[in-house]
């Protein structure tokens, strides 16, 4: 059978894409499309494997619970391709429970990929052990990287990445620097955004100004601070949300045109 779009990532949440598939019993594979890519696979409403660019198993399901962007489609009575998840469903969702007030702990001290960390000056000269993959966190949180970059370095995920980090600042290991890597470029400018707005809004209706704050997260930036020379990268991401080939290339021509004839703040 032909596959179904679930829905965009944007506009709802993915946990209420999911679940009529595991209450229905569904077999066959969701699919999601857009920054990152993943997949898992259903057999009579159970999870039982899940993939994504970086991992498989629980770890991956975990990841693409917390997607915030994207394309989720359904192909029905497809059968799983591996078993990389053994444990029940129930115990699964239950783990990623956990994870969500874990992320809300984390966030209070990282609230973006964007944030900078550095290595901090020991004032306790008592020895302090520093675990496993731990000291390749601690190498590259120099005071330049961002926990992006870092995460990009090593393979790992936001989440991941930004725990250890997380469990290096309790520490006392790392702590917080007030550098903003584009601090000394030219913001963007107000004239930018409302004529994002204005198109994006052309193609995708009244979520529009959703999915552009969702990129703003993403990009770990604010209307105020996003920096001029991410401008076109910035469209790029937006225009990845659009589902329709057509609009995405009329949204593109029109953002284009915009952006060759100068940006006025």
């Amino acid at each position: 059978m032909p596959e179904t779009l679930l829905g965009e990532l944007a506009e709802v949440k993915f946990f209420d894409l999911l679940k009529p598939l595991l209450t229905g019993k569904k077999t066959g594979i969701l699919t999601i499309q857009g920054k990152e890519d993943g997949e898992i696979f259903l057999e009579a409403g159970n999870i039982v494997h899940a993939k994504t660019g970086h991992s498989f198993g629980e770890e991956a399901f975990l990841s693409i619970m917390g997607w915030t962007a994207g394309k989720a489609t359904f192909e029905p009575d497809v059968p799983p391709r591996d078993r990389t998840i053994s444990i029940p469903t129930e115990n699964l969702l239950l783990n990623w429970s956990y994870r969500k007030q874990e992320w809300e702990r984390i966030r209070k001290v990282i609230h973006s990929p964007n944030d900078i960390f550095r290595i901090s000056l020991q004032n306790d000269i008592k020895d302090k052990n520093v675990k496993g993959d731990q000291w390749n966190v601690l190498a590259l949180t120099n005071g330049s990287r961002t926990i992006s970059e870092i995460a990009r370095a090593l393979g790992w995920d936001e989440f991941k990445t930004s725990k250890a980090i997380y469990r290096l600042i309790q520490a006392g290991f790392v702590e917080r620097t007030e550098e903003r890597r584009f601090s000394n470029r030219k913001a963007i400018g107000e004239n930018f955004f409302q004529m994002l707005e204005h198109e994006l809004k052309k193609v995708m209706g009244p979520v529009a100004p959703f999915i552009i704050d969702d990129k703003l997260t993403d990009f770990g930036e604010s209307k105020e601070s996003l920096p001029l020379d991410q401008a076109l990268s910035f469209v790029e991401a937006v225009r990845e949300e659009i589902p329709n080939e057509q609009r995405r290339e009329e949204f593109k021509r029109e953002m284009m045109g915009f952006l060759s004839s100068g940006i006025r703040g």
